[in-house]
C-alpha cells in the first residue's frame, strides 16, 4: 500500500527495506535528513566517519567481510569529490556498494558547490543512477541496490538536496538479483580443456577471489588430479587446510613454490584475470598449457592469452572436469607425491639482528604471526612494507584478509579496518600500515576506531620515509632526502586521539608490544622503527 511521506523518508526506508542495518557516511545539507530517518525512523545504525573517501572504504571492507552490499552516504559537492580514490579502488575491487550522494537543487544552478556529479563518478569507473522524481524514489533505490549486486561495482546515486523535504507516494519496490552460478562449460572448449589436463604430468590449479566459493570443488578436483593448489593474493587462506597448499601464486611464492610453478606443465586457472604480478609478467606462464575459467567474459584475455578459454561458474566446471576425467578413467598425475608439503609454504627465516634503535622488519613479522591472534581479520595499507606481510602473516580465510590494492594507492588502510571490524566485531583487526599511509589517511580516522571502541590492533612500518621512492634514489645512488620525513611519534598521536601503544626500537621492546597487546582496551598502536635502508623490496 502506498502512502505519502517526505522523500528523505522514503529513500531511508528503502534502505532498510533492502536489509540494510549499517550505513557509514558524514553528513552534510542534502543527506542529513534521510540518514537521521534511517537511525530515528527505521532503527539503523549510521557510522559518522571523519573524511568522505573514508566512508566509502569502510562501506567496502564491511561488504567484504560481511557478504551484504555495503552502504555509504555524503552531501554534494566537494564531499564528492573527496570519494574519487575511494570510489575508484572499489571500482576496481568489484565491490557492490551504493552510495547515497547528495546533489545541489536542481532549481539553483549556480549553487557555489554545484558540479557534474554523474561526470565524475564515471571517470571512477563507479555507477551513476539518478533519482529521477520524488515519486520515483523507492524505485530508484531499489535499481540502485539491483546494479551493484549484477555489476559488482560501486553504483552512486544522486539524490537533489530539493527533493528531500517534498512529499510523495511511497511503494515499497525490493527487485529480486538473479544470482544463480554462472553457466555450465560445454562444447569443444570443454574437450579441449579436459583433453590439456588429462595428458598434464605436473597439473597445478590456481585459485582467484571469483573461486573462493568453489574450494570444495577445487580441492577435489586437485585430489584426483594430484595436483597442487595455489591462489591469487585476493584468495589468500583459500587453500590452507590442505597439505598441498601453495598459498600465493607469482611473485609473492616461496621459493620452493616458485620451483614448483616452473616446473608445472598445465596451469588451470580459476576465477583469475591473471594480472602481471600473478604471472611475474608472464614468465610462470611460459612453456605451459593454460586454462582459464571465469564467469566473467572481461577476465579472460586480459592479463595473457590462455590456451583455451571457459566463460562459467568455477565450481560448476570444476565438477564437469571431474565427471569427465572419472568416466574416460584417466589416471592422476603422480605429481603431488613427488612434493614435500612442509616446505611450499616456508619463506626464508629472518635475521633478528638491526642497527641500534631499530628492529629487523622481517623479524618482527614472525613475531607476530605466531603471537598475534589466530582469528584475526588482517587489512593491509599500501606501501612497500605490504608484500612481506601477506606473505609471512597468515588469515583464516579470504573473507577474512582485506588489501587495498586496487589503485595503488596508500593512505587507505585504517578506514578499511573500522569496516572490517564494523562487520564483525567479535573478531579482532590487525592492520598494517605505513608511516606514510598512516599520515594520510590513518590519522583522519583513527580516533573513529577509538569512539567506536573497536578491538584494533594497528602496526605502523615507520622508516621515515616514503619507501618506495627512497630505494629508487639509492638505486640512482642519489640523495634520497626528499623521501625521508621526520614524523611525530606515532605511540604519542594514538594515545592523544584516546588510544594506545607502544613504540619499538629493539626485541625486548617487541616482546613487551606482543604482551601488551593481549591486555588491550580499545585500538592499539605498535610503532616499529625501521632502517630505510634495510627494509625488504616489494616482490612485485
Amino acid at each position: 500500500m502506498s502512502q505519502q511521506r517526505h522523500v528523505y523518508q522514503s529513500i531511508a526506508r528503502a534502505i532498510k527495506e533492502h536489509g540494510v542495518t549499517t550505513m557509514f557516511g558524514l553528513i552534510g545539507d542534502a543527506n542529513l535528513f534521510m540518514a537521521d530517518s534511517f537511525v530515528r525512523e527505521f532503527d539503523g545504525r549510521f557510522i559518522p566517519a571523519a573524511h568522505e573517501g573514508s566512508s566509502v572504504l569502510m562501506a567496502s571492507a564491511y561488504a567484504h567481510v560481511s557478504g551484504n552490499v555495503g552502504i555509504a552516504t555524503v552531501t554534494h559537492g566537494p564531499a564528492l569529490t573527496n570519494c574519487v580514490t575511494a570510489l575508484t579502488e572499489t571500482a576496481r575491487g568489484h565491490v557492490p556498494l551504493v552510495i547515497f550522494a547528495g546533489d545541489t537543487p536542481i532549481d539553483n544552478p549556480r549553487h557555489l558547490q554545484s558540479i557534474d556529479q554523474r561526470s565524475l563518478v564515471k571517470v571512477t569507473g563507479a555507477g551513476f543512477e539518478q533519482l529521477r522524481t520524488p515519486a520515483t524514489a523507492g524505485e530508484d533505490v531499489a535499481q540502485a541496490f539491483y546494479r551493484a549486486q549484477v555489476e559488482r561495482r560501486p553504483i552512486v546515486l544522486n539524490m537533489p538536496a530539493d527533493f528531500m523535504w517534498r512529499e510523495a507516494e511511497y511503494d515499497m519496490q525490493v527487485l529480486d538479483v538473479f544470482t544463480a552460478p554462472g553457466g555450465v562449460a560445454e562444447g569443444d572448449a570443454l574437450d579441449d580443456a579436459i583433453g590439456m589436463i588429462a595428458s598434464a604430468k605436473r597439473p597445478l590449479i590456481l585459485a582467484g577471489s571469483g573461486a573462493v566459493n568453489a574450494q570444495e570443488q577445487l580441492v577435489k578436483l586437485a585430489d584426483r588430479l594430484e595436483a597442487p593448489l595455489a591462489t591469487t593474493l585476493k584468495a589468500k587462506g583459500l587453500f590452507n587446510s590442505h597439505p598441498y597448499n601453495m598459498d600465493i601464486f607469482g611473485t609473492l611464492s616461496t621459493p620452493v613454490a616458485y620451483e614448483v610453478i616452473a616446473n608445472t606443465d598445465c596451469i588451470i586457472c580459476f576465477g583469475t584475470a591473471l594480472h602481471e604480478f600473478t604471472t611475474d609478467r608472464g614468465k610462470l606462464m611460459k612453456d605451459k598449457r593454460v586454462v582459464q575459467v571465469d564467469v566473467a567474459p572481461t577476465a579472460i584475455g586480459g592479463g595473457l592469452h590462455p590456451d583455451v578459454a571457459l566463460v562459467a561458474d568455477a565450481g560448476l566446471t570444476a565438477e564437469t572436469m571431474l565427471y569427465w576425467l572419472d568416466e574416460a578413467e584417466i589416471p592422476a598425475s603422480g605429481f603431488t607425491p613427488e612434493l614435500d608439503s612442509d616446505t611450499l609454504t616456508a619463506h626464508p627465516a629472518a635475521s633478528a639482528t638491526a642497527k641500534d634503535g631499530f628492529v629487523n622488519f622481517v623479524y618482527a613479522l614472525e613475531r607476530m604471526e605466531a603471537a598475534l591472534p589466530k582469528d584475526r581479520l588482517l587489512v593491509t595499507d599500501g606501501g612497500r612494507f605490504m608484500t612481506e606481510v601477506w606473505c609471512r602473516l597468515s588469515v583464516p580465510d579470504p573473507q577474512s584478509f582485506v588489501c587495498t590494492v586496487n589503485f595503488g594507492s596508500i593512505g587507505l588502510g585504517l578506514q578499511e579496518a573500522i569496516g572490517a571490524s564494523v562487520a564483525a566485531p567479535e573478531r579482532p583487526i590487525v592492520l598494517f600500515s605505513g608511516d606514510g599511509g598512516f599520515m594520510m589517511g590513518g590519522i583522519n580516522e583513527f580516533n573513529t576506531a577509538v569512539r567506536l571502541e573497536l578491538d584494533l590492533i594497528v602496526i605502523v612500518a615507520n622508516d621515515s620515509a616514503y619507501g618506495a621512492e627512497h630505494i629508487q634514489f639509492v638505486d640512482r645512488q642519489m640523495d634520497p632526502g626528499l623521501s625521508e620525513f621526520h614524523w611525530p611519534s606515532f605511540v604519542d598521536v594514538a594515545k592523544s586521539l584516546g588510544g594506545d601503544g607502544m613504540e619499538v626500537c629493539s626485541n625486548d621492546q617487541l616482546e613487551e608490544a606482543l604482551e601488551a597487546v593481549k591486555h588491550r582496551k580499545g585500538p592499539y598502536l605498535i610503532e616499529l622503527r625501521l632502517d630505510p635502508h634495510d627494509v625488504p623490496r616489494m616482490r612485485i
